[in-house]
């Protein structure tokens, strides 16, 4: 009876250690984990963002997010208060003292902006591409924060673009991940197209030669060069038509090849033909450039000649050849030689009757 009795008892008790151990085990499996670093991507933090294991409790909003794309933190001791008043208890907090909370977004940076509303009005009531346009905003364009659920692209469903003054409008619709309205974004201000074009780095004189040092790049406004525009290897080593001014955007109509004579400047005059090749000194009467015809005066002979620019200094000079006359000028020319003996002949006959 004894020993039954301390069976039975011996059996409660390990039933009663099993069921402690059990019950302590599942407690420590589901007992509230705080948190040290939470990422959200609504505009609420909520029980669950916070803390593990925070059952049916887990939906519940508790403090406004961080603005998008930022870090914010909050105390634990403000986080476990907050967690009580809805009756969330027995929290272990790691020894956590603030716990950090970053606001997920989509972040859009300004040049991207700026690329996509060239891209909109690319070829559009005249423009031209898009990375030749110039865009000036009404309002600064700062890169943009937008909630993480705007995963679409820029689709521009709206695109106005007036060429008489050069004003834009545009508004942009992005998507989102669920079933929300799109996102829309409006944009506005001036379009300009531009060429790269050769500018004047100093003032030019009249018929002064441009130097490498002379000319830079920069973009202008295609309106202000027209299609006339030169590129900066066409300019450098032309000769100026006129005075141009510094930073002045150079046209191919401003420049011409420069002067290889000048007026007064002693040149050489070449004469040239099968077999003969001669040079003499000359003083040229006015300037020209390469293939320009100039005159000359032959410092030999004094006459003044016509000639080719072929080089600097020097001028060449055809050489008539020897004049061939055509077949029906030499038979006149023969049947006159042979006329005028017979003539003779006769006036002679004549004159010796009357002598008779």
């Amino acid at each position: 009876m004894t020993f039954r009795s301390l069976l039975l008892a011996t059996s409660l008790l390990a039933t009663g250690v099993t069921a402690a151990l059990g019950q302590s085990r599942e407690e420590i499996i589901t007992s509230p984990v705080l948190r040290a670093n939470v990422t959200v991507s609504g505009d609420v933090v909520r029980i669950g963002d916070v803390i593990d294991n925070a059952g049916p409790a887990a939906g519940i909003a508790i403090y406004r997010a961080p603005d998008l794309g930022t870090v914010g933190s909050l105390s634990t001791a403000k986080i476990i208060a907050a967690l009580r008043a809805h009756q969330v208890i027995g929290v272990d907090t790691r020894n956590i003292q603030d716990v950090s909370i970053t606001r997920l977004s989509r972040s859009l940076e300004s040049r991207d902006i700026e690329t996509q509303v060239a891209l909109a009005l690319e070829r559009r009531n005249g423009l031209g591409d898009a990375a030749n346009l110039s865009l000036t905003f009404d309002r600064d364009v700062q890169s943009l924060q937008l909630d993480a659920a705007n995963s679409g692209a820029l689709d521009p469903v709206s695109v106005r673009f007036d060429p008489r003054n050069g004003r834009f409008d545009i508004t942009f619709a992005i998507g989102n991940d669920g079933n929300a309205p799109a996102t829309k974004l409006r944009f506005t201000g001036t379009a300009v197209e531009t060429v790269e074009a050769a500018v004047l780095a100093r003032a030019v004189d009249n018929k002064e030669v441009l130097k490498s040092s002379d000319v830079i790049i920069e973009r202008r406004p295609k309106a202000e060069v027209g299609n006339d525009v030169a590129s900066r290897d066409r300019a450098v080593g032309m000769q100026a038509r006129r005075q141009l001014r510094v930073g002045q955007a150079l046209r191919v109509s401003d420049l011409a090849k420069p002067d290889l004579v000048t007026r007064d400047q002693a040149v050489t005059l070449v004469y040239e033909s099968a077999g003969l090749y001669l040079t003499i000194r000359g003083k040229a009467m006015e300037g020209g450039t390469e293939g320009d015809v100039v005159n000359v005066i032959n410092l030999q002979s004094k006459r003044t000649v016509s000639g080719v620019v072929v080089g600097r200094g020097q001028v060449a000079v055809s050489v008539p050849g020897p004049r061939i006359s055509p077949p029906s000028e030499k038979l006149s020319d023969k049947v006159s030689q042979a006329a005028a003996p017979l003539a003779v002949a006769a006036n002679d006959s004549a004159i010796s009757r009357k002598a008779e």
